[in-house]
């Protein structure tokens, strides 16, 4: 009975610490120079934080919307703030 006690305290504690994904992005929204302005903000201002900015070309399209899934929530990013972040970074890419 213990042992079944601890090992569900152990999934929940790595439920918390992966924390929630974000699934706001599924391809591009916004294109205007101002919301890719607002997104490259956003990304400096908010990645930087916890780690080196990525360069943009680290990941294809689908790579940032998996890598920015898990990242959005724990950077406290509104869907509309990971949108931006994620057209500012495949729209770098495509340049």
């Amino acid at each position: 009975m213990e042992k079944s006690i601890a090992l569900a305290l152990l999934a929940s504690a790595f439920v918390i610490s992966c924390g929630p994904k974000s699934t706001a992005v599924t391809g591009p929204k916004f294109t205007s120079s101002e919301h890719l302005a607002q997104g490259k903000t956003v990304f400096e201002n908010s990645c930087n934080r916890c780690h080196k900015l990525p360069d943009p070309a680290k990941h294809d399209d689908k790579g940032w919307i998996k890598t920015l899934s898990r990242m959005a929530p724990k950077a406290k990013l509104t869907d509309e703030q990971h949108q931006m972040v994620y057209d500012y970074l495949i729209s770098v890419n495509k340049k």
